[in-house]
Order: structure tokens, then sequence, then C-alpha cells
């Protein structure tokens, strides 16, 4: 593998990485430590300002194919965003605060 490929496979794996985080704080996949969905919306508005940056700042330096990748996920993830935040917010438990 050249230097070059190996570029191109470490941004990738770094937008994905970013993709996945913001995926977790929307609420759409189990975060992995608790194994439960959690919802964390200004969490998940600062990963898509970083992707944003980060697409703006590589502007003129990415294959096609890195900006259409990039410009995908950050579509993917401003309407999965706008799905969000028009959803209540979800309730508390009601465990009723007793522990075991």
């Amino acid at each position: 593998m050249d230097a070059t490929e190996k570029q191109t496979l470490l941004f990738a794996r770094l937008v994905v990485m970013l993709h996945a985080a913001t995926m977790q704080y929307l609420g759409k996949v189990k975060n992995p430590l608790t194994d439960k969905v959690e919802r964390d919306l200004p969490a998940a508005q600062g990963m898509i300002d970083t992707l944003d940056m980060l697409e703006n700042r590589t502007r003129g330096n990415l294959t096609p194919e890195e900006s259409r990748m990039i410009a995908q996920l950050l579509q993917e993830l401003r309407l999965n965003y706008v799905d969000e935040v028009r959803k209540p917010e979800p309730a508390p438990p009601q465990d009723g605060g007793a522990t075991a």
C-alpha cells in the first residue's frame, strides 16, 4: 500500500468513526458501553459541525470519492438530526428510584 492509499483509508476511517459516534448520539444505535440507546442532541450537533468543518477544510484536497462520501454521510446525519429534533424528549425511566 502506498502513502496515498494509506491516507485515503485513514481519512475514510476517521469520517466513518465520526458518523458512527453521531448516530449513537442521535439515539439510532446502542451505546456499546451501556448497551442502551441514548440520545444526546447537543453532542450530535457538535459531531455534525465537526464533520462539516472537516469537509470545508479539506475541500479541493479530496478525491471525488472522498468528497462524495463525506457529503453523503453529512446529508444522512443532518436528516436524522432533524428527525430526532422533531421527536419529543424521552421520558425518564420510571423505576421509582429503587435499587436492588
